[in-house]
């Protein structure tokens, strides 16, 4: 590789995995994978490799990459300021795929080396009921693998089997660590699993609760999908011949409950913040950066915008943005430790419209049935309590029912759509053309937002411009 990669000092043959990472994706790899990266340089901190675990029959390609690099990729960090750097990444010092190996897997998580186990399985991945919060063990996927222990085939049966053979062997207490973009992530994750293994071996459930813990977590970094044509730019740049790169922004937090059961990396040299609570920074996180990616994403995308870096510089789009920030969520967002609010949303500004990193709006787009309830209502139920201004957020929802049930652009473009977790009953709600049976989608189902008059008046006036005039020209009304 070129000298412009910086490359690893330490020696991988002597680094150890202590950590089992569940779903090998670009976020993972641009963020866990670093941080442990920059870690491993320390001797005392090398028993902290990552043995990386897929489990989708989607994950093929990638697995069959990585292997063939001998688990090396680039990560180009992108600067703000116009400079980039290369990393040359070997954190990741074992990697297995369940379709092909699931046994490989299952004696992983039972391996008293192991000692964390993360995950970024999605949002969507926790398999709970939007409008209750409850797991679902009817899903037919999880009710294969309650039925059938020893072949799992979800991300649940696979840690409750690898736990009971730990349990079986003796092979000690384990700390789940989830990394996705949930409020409270640690918590959904033991209530997830927590459902899952009550039902299926009631006495491990017995055994979880004094051998496993599951701490939250914060996690930020954007970082876009990697289209054909970046693995081609992003060789050529660094004078590489990789073909599972990852590129990614400048800016990285991981803020995590110290709550360890078996030990931890010092993370904490390399960047990372322990905590005894990661509430403040979650919400935070949650109601400034994803809830902003969210509301930009559907009426950039309508508007005809494909990069969120291109929708940012339209001043018509980040004084939208910055004023939904400013008035719609700086009220409910307490600044945890020192942090300066002014300046982290000015900074995410910056970040948005990153000429470097050039994020996909169609990313942002991706599974809003998952993203509404977490990053969107929340707040949205406080703003309508408080008689708050409503019509940022209800030409948001408006936009987005438009990009579900029209799939065509401003300028006459159609588009496909990527919502994974749709239900029947959601699929018959966006074909109605009654705009108001579409606020009875899952994704909405924490509030009744029918019985919100000041709400549904706005929603539907947005709708009906939405359609006669367009995303952008109603957007120009209301800034």
């Amino acid at each position: 590789m070129k000298p412009s990669v910086i490359s690893y000092g330490y020696d991988r043959s002597k680094v150890k995995a202590g950590i089992l990472h569940i779903g090998v994706g670009n976020f993972h790899r641009a963020h866990e994978e670093y941080l442990t990266n920059l870690l491993l340089e320390y001797p005392d901190q090398q028993e902290w490799g990552i043995c990386g675990a897929m489990l989708l029959p989607g994950d093929e390609r990638l697995f069959r990459i990585l292997k063939k690099q001998n688990l090396e990729y680039t990560l180009t960090v992108c600067g703000r300021d116009g400079h980039d750097e290369a990393y040359r990444i070997g954190s990741l010092v074992e990697l297995l795929w369940g379709v092909e190996s699931p046994e490989a897997v299952l004696a992983r998580i039972a391996d008293k080396d192991i000692r964390i186990i993360t995950m970024t399985i999605t949002e969507g991945g926790y398999n709970m009921e939007k409008s209750t919060g409850e797991f679902m063990l009817d899903d037919t996927a999880v009710r294969h693998d309650l039925q059938n222990p020893q072949a799992p085939q979800t991300v649940f049966g696979f840690i409750a089997e690898g736990l009971r053979r730990r349990k079986a062997a003796g092979g000690g207490p384990v700390t789940i660590l989830s990394c996705d973009n949930l409020q409270h992530n640690g918590n959904t994750a033991r209530k997830a699993f927590t459902a899952f293994i009550q039902a299926q071996d009631p006495e491990l459930a017995e055994w979880m609760k004094d051998h496993v813990t599951f701490p939250n977590s914060m996690v930020d970094r954007i970082t876009p999908a990697t289209r054909p044509e970046d693995i081609v730019r992003l060789n050529e740049k660094n004078g590489t011949d990789d073909q599972a790169p990852v590129y990614c922004e400048d800016f990285i937090q991981w803020v995590i409950e110290d709550n360890f059961i078996a030990g931890r990396p010092a993370w904490e040299k390399v960047g990372a913040e322990f905590t005894s609570d990661v509430t403040a920074y979650e919400n935070m996180k949650l109601s400034l950066l994803n809830a902003s990616h969210t509301l930009l994403s559907y009426p950039s995308f309508l508007s005809g915008y494909r990069k969120v870096d291109d929708a940012m510089h339209d001043g018509r789009i980040a004084e939208f943005v910055r004023a939904f920030m400013d008035v719609d969520i700086t009220p409910y967002v307490p600044a945890p430790g020192n942090t300066d609010l002014e300046l982290y949303k000015q900074t995410l500004i910056e970040r948005f419209g990153n000429r470097s990193v050039s994020d996909q709006i169609a990313r942002l787009c991706l599974d809003g049935i998952s993203k509404f309830p977490v990053y969107v209502m929340p707040n949205l139920i406080k703003m309508i309590r408080d008689h708050a201004d409503l019509t940022r957020v209800a030409y948001l929802i408006a936009a987005y029912r438009h990009y579900l049930k029209y799939r065509t652009d401003d300028r006459g473009a159609v588009f496909e759509i990527a919502e994974p977790w749709l239900t029947p009953e959601d699929e018959s709600l966006i074909a109605s053309d009654a705009p108001m049976d579409f606020l009875g989608l899952s994704a909405f189902r924490s509030t009744d937002l029918k019985s919100a008059p000041e709400f549904v008046g706005l929603y539907q006036d947005m709708v009906a411009s939405i359609r006669e005039k367009g995303a952008m020209a109603t957007l120009e009304t209301i800034l």
